[in-house]
């Protein structure tokens, strides 16, 4: 049950029974009840009598819709105090000047609670959890994942599960982050679309709601308190335990991603005499002496005693968790001029760039990033360059840059080793963020192809043990991973206790052949050409490489008069066994906070509207030469052809276009392939260091 308590003040007065009626104080409470209440003993008006039986002030209860208007109530003072959740009071005393005077203490003493993720034991996230992986994080699995919340800007079932996600880069702000109703959007963009943001009064409302939710199966992920679960589904206690609770084994309490404030007494110091404050401090924190007043402000208020407390003390920790938020930083954390907007917080933007020094000054510079860059966020932008991809990491890792561009290879180890995140992809020429990975045999050779009358339609690739197979030598993944990961997956490798000690190349020959090529730099079946050559020549029977390899390269190599490609009639696709991720934009969620990131996020975003015309005729207007900017219909004559954002694209980061992602959207199936492989981190790891 929700309550919210307000009391305001008419006279001052003293504690204690039998008093002038002149000298009583007035109280209003304001509750917000259940609909679906119907023990009697809940009844706000009990506590109401009760209040007024043992002190000088006379309780009137008023019942009330929603936390928006009890914080209403209190910024223009029609009441003196409330009792509410920690994340509205943080809101009130930020955004109004309320403050707190008393909070919810636990039966251990304590005055927080842990908040969590709970999951069902059968789900991805509580297998990671539990495996006791470093390199499986549950939290990264949230992504597409339907979340239950327990209502809109609450403090455990929304602001601290999202300033978390946010803050250590699992999320990224979707929109605006000077709008409180990104968030929103946030939250169905990075979990799912049917995510539960439910409203008061409603069945999936509050922490019983989030836990219904997850158990019936809406949901996938329900944020609530540590013992949420001890609550509402108590062994042995049917009288309380609810009829949604599924056996208590099956819910997993993700680890703990905050320590939350607990409930507070808050109030309006505009129109709060401090006589009153007192008063009012001392009887609410003494209602645990007795039995029968704890017990009444259980039922009342879901809490046996409070203990006297101020703001800073007990919500100054709430800022950290929640500031990244969009809108809460905006509004409610920095005192900025109205109607003034909160964009990059950086004095200066780095990147780290890797480059031949020959760039410098051709279209191929990245200071024409910088460029861009700087005219659109209002800051200055600088490039520090690296000579590998390791660098970039520690880079960013140090906080020398902020943001770098980075191979799949190294965004992998900088994700899952070094806590470096993803904020956005490089589209590949066909505008997909990913380059698929297949198995291919000449066309007709009958070894490795589907009988078209088997209507069993058996997977060709469990028809390759000891078959010669013909590899690239290249990236691990396309080299070994992706073919073995497939293998495993379906069934035809076996891991056993000698499998993490086997190389990848051991691994190949052990379910292959003995034979099979894989290749070194400069040799003959090097590269995916050379993979292509090995299966063209008839030293290999099937050979793995990219899916629109053949399609993109062979006829140009054939005019180019190599020797390599039969034609590509000549080849058959097996079918794709896995997948590389484009280049990502990757930074440091601990150096570059969220409303910097959403506006490096939106302003790269802006190179996909930049359009360079030359000569281009209109009739009835003219004809332009420029950059074309789509989203306003502009076309600025005096920006040069290689600062527009399309040739910038083109020529500096090597693809059609940019797009939002996160770590797990962008790397997820790509980091799955590779840790499902024995030794195959280590090997992706090694080789960044050593190429």
């Amino acid at each position: 049950m929700v309550a919210l308590l307000i009391i305001s003040c008419a006279v001052s007065g003293c504690l204690g029974q039998d008093v002038p009626e002149e000298e009583r104080i007035s109280i209003t409470i304001a509750y917000e009840v259940s609909p679906n209440m119907v023990d009697p003993g809940l009844s706000p008006q009990i506590f109401s009598d009760h209040i007024s039986e043992i002190s000088n002030f006379d309780i009137t209860i008023s019942i009330v819709d929603s936390k928006v208007a009890m914080l209403e109530a209190l910024r223009f003072g029609n009441v003196d105090v409330a009792y509410m959740d920690s994340g509205n009071a943080w809101i009130g005393w930020n955004q109004y000047g309320i403050e707190v005077l008393a909070a919810d203490q636990k039966s251990d003493g304590r005055s927080y609670y842990n908040a969590n993720a709970w999951v069902l034991n059968d789900s991805d996230m509580a297998i990671a959890h539990l495996d006791s992986d470093q390199l499986t994080n549950p939290f990264s699995l949230m992504e597409s994942k339907v979340s239950c919340h327990t209502g809109w800007l609450d403090s455990v079932g929304m602001m601290l599960p999202m300033g978390f996600l946010l803050g250590l880069g699992y999320a990224n702000i979707l929109g605006d982050p000077n709008d409180i109703e990104s968030l929103r959007g946030t939250i169905h963009g990075y979990f799912s679309q049917d995510s539960s943001i439910p409203d008061p009064g409603t069945p999936l409302y509050g922490f019983s709601g989030a836990l219904k939710c997850l158990s019936e199966g809406s949901g996938d992920i329900a944020f609530a308190k540590e013992n949420s679960i001890q609550d509402f589904c108590p062994i042995g206690d049917d009288e309380i335990r609810e009829d949604w609770c599924l056996d208590n084994s099956r819910y997993v309490a993700l680890p703990s991603f905050a320590k939350a404030p607990s409930d507070v007494f808050v109030y309006n110091p505009d129109y709060l005499n401090n006589e009153t404050l007192e008063e009012l401090t001392r009887l609410l924190t003494t209602l645990d002496d007795n039995d029968e007043s704890s017990e009444i402000l259980s039922n009342t208020f879901g809490t046996e005693g409070v203990v006297k407390t101020n703001s800073n003390e007990h919500l100054g920790i709430y800022s950290s968790l929640v500031s990244g938020i969009p809108g809460i930083s905006a509004y409610f954390v920095d005192e900025q001029p109205s109607g003034e907007d909160i964009a990059i917080t950086l004095e200066e933007l780095i990147i780290a760039f890797q480059v031949e020094e020959s760039t410098n000054g051709t279209n191929q510079d990245p200071n024409l990033l910088a460029g861009f860059l700087s005219e659109q966020l209002g800051v200055n932008v600088s490039i520090v360059y690296v000579d590998s991809e390791y660098e970039k990491i520690s880079s960013l890792e140090s906080g020398e840059s902020h943001i770098a561009f980075m191979e799949h290879t190294s965004s992998l180890v900088a994700w899952k080793k070094h806590g470096l995140a993803v904020l956005a992809a490089i589209q590949n020429d066909d505008q997909t963020t990913s380059s698929a990975i297949s198995g291919w045999s000449l066309s007709g050779s009958g070894i490795l192809e589907n009988d078209e009358s088997d209507n069993s339609m058996i997977d060709p690739y469990g028809k390759t043990k000891g078959v010669v197979s013909c590899h690239t030598g290249t990236d691990p993944y396309t080299n070994s991973i992706a073919p073995l990961s497939y293998l495993i997956d379906i069934g035809q490798i076996l891991n056993d206790d000698e499998s993490p000690s086997l190389s990848q190349e051991s691994q190949i020959m052990s379910h292959f052949n003995y034979s099979s090529s894989i290749p070194t730099p400069n040799s003959s079946y090097f590269d995916e050409s050379g993979a292509i050559r090995c299966l063209s020549e008839g030293y290999g029977e099937i050979a793995f490489l990219s899916e629109n390899y053949i399609s993109n390269e062979c006829s140009v190599s054939i005019q180019e008069g190599e020797d390599w490609c039969l034609g590509e009639s000549n080849y058959t696709s097996l079918g794709i066994i896995g997948s590389l991720p484009s280049t990502s934009v990757m930074y440091n969620p601990l150096v570059l906070d969220t409303r910097s990131r959403a506006s490096i996020l939106n302003s790269l975003i802006d190179l996909n509207y930049d359009m360079y015309l030359e000569n281009y005729s209109r009739p009835g207007f003219g004809t332009y030469t420029g950059c074309y900017d789509i989203s306003v219909h502009k076309v600025f004559e005096n920006i040069p052809k290689q600062s527009c954002g399309d040739e910038i694209l083109k020529n500096i980061l090597n693809g059609p276009g940019i797009v939002r992602a996160n770590s797990q959207e962008h790397l997820g199936e790509y980091s799955n392939d590779v840790l499902m492989v024995p030794g195959g981190f280590y090997a992706v790891e090694e080789y960044i260091l050593t190429e």
